[in-house]
């Protein structure tokens, strides 16, 4: 499956017996009291994250994110579509996590509940699902996320890359970090790519111009590990690189908060 798809793509397919639309939504914004039609609300922060893990937005175990997956009435066959109420922001992680539990069949929406809204495609209001279970038994690969051990280990690795999506200006320690007492900077021998610049009005950019953002900072060959503030617009970065054809790829889970509280003055 193509891990963008439109708005229009979904509206065509609304009716589809398989398909499940899921609202990954977590910042506020307008609308966010409602949902696309048929949508079921996700809750990223405390179903499909570990609240007893000492950084935020942890994935969770594999046992975890099945019973999850199946409260939700996500089956083995279902084709997912997932969206936030931003436009492409909580979503790619979303995205990246049914990656990492074996989940082909799963797309992240382009422009996300603005775009549908601004098109006038039916929607309805937020509301929590209250459907049958679904089947979804999953196959967790442990390489699509890197816990601070693997980083630690690739910042020597020359066959190894790491991209930080934060703004320049946390990557560089010149503006504080959002959460308080975490110290200012980046991983050693990583570089900066903002994953702002691989969006324009809550799309993700053409596929040429995302390769070449990331020709600017790598070689293809290299494999990218992903960081950012908590893990989630690391994500982004993982769903820019596939649509431009690259495949060795990594998300550091703790990502900042962990690296800099770990490593804190």
């Amino acid at each position: 499956m193509n891990p963008l798809v439109s708005i229009d793509w979904l509206y065509q397919h609304i009716n589809e017996p398989n398909l499940v639309i899921l609202d990954a939504s977590i910042k506020k914004a307008i609308n966010t009291s409602k949902q696309i039609k048929n949508a079921r609300f996700l809750g990223l922060k405390n179903k499909f994250s570990d609240t007893n893990a000492e950084f935020p937005n942890t994935m969770l175990s594999p046992v975890f994110f099945l019973e999850a997956a199946r409260d939700l009435g996500i089956n083995n066959d279902s084709v997912i579509v997932v969206y936030d109420s931003v436009g492409i922001y909580s979503s790619a992680r979303v995205w990246w996590m049914f990656k990492a539990m074996g989940h082909c069949n799963v797309a992240v929406l382009d422009g996300g509940l603005p775009a549908w809204i601004t098109a006038g495609f039916p929607i309805d209001k937020l509301q929590n699902y209250s459907g049958d279970k679904g089947d979804f038994s999953g196959d967790y690969n442990s390489e699509f996320f890197y816990n601070f051990d693997n980083v630690l280990d690739a910042i020597k690795d020359n066959n190894k890359l790491i991209l930080d999506a934060r703004s320049i200006e946390r990557f560089n320690g010149t503006v504080p970090e959002p959460r308080k007492g975490l110290r200012s900077g980046h991983i050693p021998n990583s570089k900066s790519l903002p994953y702002a610049l691989l969006q324009e009005n809550g799309k993700m950019k053409s596929k040429e111009e995302i390769t070449a953002l990331f020709k600017e900072v790598t070689a293809n060959d290299k494999k990218l590990i992903f960081s950012c503030g908590s893990g989630v617009t690391a994500c982004i970065l993982a769903l820019g690189a596939e649509l431009a054809g690259i495949r060795n790829t990594a998300v550091y889970d703790g990502s900042w908060t962990e690296w800099g509280a770990l490593f804190s003055d």
